[in-house]
């Protein structure tokens, strides 16, 4: 049975569309499972409606006859969640049909997908969600997990990510591409890295080429990634353009193994001034090193992770890389690993390795009992995906995460998009009182840029049993950073708790003996969505003194602190119905907020 669809209407689907592009779109029903889509006209998108309740659909591009490619897509059968936008404007002069077959369950002719198929030729990317951070980085529709590839380059710093175009659940893997001039305000771009015959775009690195070791040019940006169908293999591209658009090398793979392996991770090491790789073994629970000198061949050198650590679940996202410890001339080297699952609280999180590398072998550090001790970057849930900028400028170590969780990222209550980036992070080294070199991670200093003058500022305030409360900004949704100093004196326990007027609650609380640093969301707004989500995060102070210092920086949904200058870090989602209002501070005896104050945030350009 064919049916004929012709949209030429001014009427916008949910206020979305302002106007529908004179085309054609035909459909035809071979089979319960099996329809073919045909686009005729000169729009520019054709809009796809997706339910996220249906089951993913193969959708097979045809042009003139034959397959580019293949993309998922769920399909609405009834309610339409939200649209997502096919790009026409490639297949102008050609042929175009969408082959589609269902992978699980049957479609019927009735379902809404096939009446409400749209050529248009704007797509709406206006924020359309309550909880989409102001000063975080997000993309404007889609899902998006792993930052990539990133790197900076004549003035600009170039954000790549793991996203799916077509849907705000994970799938169809590519590059999505963002940059910057400060780390804050980001303008989003073309995909650089779609799916290919190798496969998806999985998670890897950039680097310039001073060189030109690959031969592709003096100044090159080198992408390397992993390409993911029926193995996991290692890919290259190169970029002319300073990373606005990317060639595929058309020898790929570079690197294969007969086992699982990806999220590729290379720099120049200058001493031995050859390429060096590092490549997750995710199954195995370890690293491999491999070194190249034209970025093409690549040579195995070592292996480092097993039985070390964090062993709960995968290893991914890789990074390596040299650092100075603060107060000496002392320089050490981190190994970033993720794990999934596996996190100190439950799913994913970020553990890290001090140690010492010679080009060839990374050795941890280890403690006084001779074992290799399991450090966090993070002790909240939701960071994870740490990698660190290439080539940043002053010797600068900068990082940024995903913000969010394997166990829940798929259902936190936002549509349009999923996930949010952590704010910019720069990076130290520092020696804790029991001896050991730890990371030191503070707001990358361009953060400062968008922190106002404070709202409220107080000092030697004290605190008792009653709780002491102090109201937040009303501006920008009461988005703020809070600084306070904490002399606990005589307390054993202080609590610092956020809440809103409809009883919505964060509380942070603070065990003195044991120096520890609670978090405690599980009144904090919106939390049904996942059993995991409700928890608390705790994290050690890592210092001989019992005055704490907290910085907080909160947004629409999601609260950074920093505690004793970066010492440890506290990344939790957080999606009240209604913003935080005021902080209330009480303790079980006196005690002493030394200094506090509350300073709105304002980005230039916010989402």
């Amino acid at each position: 049975m064919n049916t004929r669809f012709v949209f030429s209407s001014l009427l916008a689907l949910c206020g979305l569309f302002p106007a529908f592009a004179e085309s054609t779109v035909k459909v035809e029903h071979f089979s319960v499972n099996n329809s073919l889509v045909r686009v005729e006209g000169d729009g520019k998108y054709l809009l796809l409606p997706v339910s996220e309740a249906s089951s993913e659909a193969s959708v097979n591009v045809l042009v003139d006859g034959n397959l580019e490619r293949t993309i998922y897509v769920r399909l609405a059968t009834s309610a339409v969640d939200y649209m997502v936008p096919f790009d026409l404007t490639p297949y102008k002069g050609h042929k175009l049909a969408l082959n589609v077959v269902t992978n699980n369950g049957l479609h019927s002719e009735s379902d809404r997908c096939w009446s409400d198929l749209q050529v248009v030729d704007e797509f709406d990317t206006t924020n359309r969600e309550k909880f989409r951070p102001l000063f975080h980085h997000t993309p404007k529709y889609g899902w998006m997990n792993d930052p990539n590839g990133m790197f900076y380059k004549d003035g600009e710093w170039h954000l790549y990510y793991q996203w799916n175009p077509y849907g705000s659940k994970w799938q169809n893997m590519t590059w999505g591409h963002a940059s910057s001039p400060d780390l804050i305000n980001w303008t989003e771009h073309d995909a650089v890295l779609t799916p290919n015959g190798l496969g998806a775009i999985f998670s890897g690195s950039c680097a310039i080429d001073y060189n030109n070791d690959a031969g592709f040019g003096k100044d090159a940006v080198i992408a390397l990634y992993t390409s993911a169908a029926a193995s996991q293999v290692q890919s290259l591209a190169h970029s002319l353009d300073n990373g606005y658009s990317f060639k595929v090398y058309p020898g790929n793979p570079v690197l294969s193994l007969s086992s699982e392996a990806r999220d590729p991770n290379f720099f120049f090491n200058p001493v031995t001034k050859k390429w060096d790789l590092i490549l997750a073994h995710p199954l195995d629970h370890e690293m491999l090193i491999f070194s190249s000198t034209d970025l093409k061949q690549w040579k195995y050198s070592s292996s480092f992770g097993r039985g070390e650590g964090a062993q709960n679940g995968v290893w991914e996202c890789p990074d390596l890389f040299k650092l100075k410890v603060d107060g000496s001339d002392q320089e050490k080297w981190v190994m970033i690993c993720s794990i999934n699952p596996g996190g100190p609280f439950g799913g994913s999180a970020t553990q890290y390795f001090v140690g010492d590398y010679d080009g060839k072998t990374f050795t941890p550090d280890r403690d006084a009992d001779g074992n290799v001790p399991t450090k966090w970057m993070d002790f909240g849930k939701d960071h994870y995906a740490t990698v660190s900028w290439s080539d940043a400028p002053s010797g600068r170590r900068s990082i940024i995460a995903w913000m969010s969780n394997w166990q829940y990222a798929d259902v936190v209550p936002t549509l349009q998009y999923r996930s949010a980036n952590s704010l910019p992070r720069d990076l130290s080294l520092f020696t804790a009182p029991d001896g050991q070199v730890y990371l030191k991670t503070i707001p990358s200093p361009e953060v400062e840029t968008i922190v106002g003058r404070p709202s409220l500022k107080r000092k030697n305030v004290k605190i008792s049993s009653r709780p002491r409360a102090f109201q937040l900004p009303t501006a920008n949704s009461g988005i703020c950073a809070i600084d306070l100093t904490i002399d606990p004196k005589d307390a054993a326990n202080v609590e610092l708790t956020l809440s809103n007027a409809g009883g919505e609650s964060v509380v942070v609380s603070y065990d003195v003996a044991a120096k520890l640093v609670s978090f405690d969301r599980n009144k904090s707004g919106v939390v049904e969505f996942n059993k995991d989500f409700s928890v608390v995060s705790k994290a050690p102070t890592l210092s001989d003194s019992n005055v704490l210092s907290l910085r907080f920086f909160i947004d629409r949904s999601s609260i950074e602190i920093f505690g004793n200058d970066g010492k440890f870090v506290l990344t939790n989602l957080v999606f009240p119905q209604s913003p935080y209002t005021t902080l209330s501070i009480s303790s079980d005896r006196k005690c002493k907020v030394s200094s506090i104050s509350v300073s709105p945030i304002t980005p230039t350009t916010p989402n």
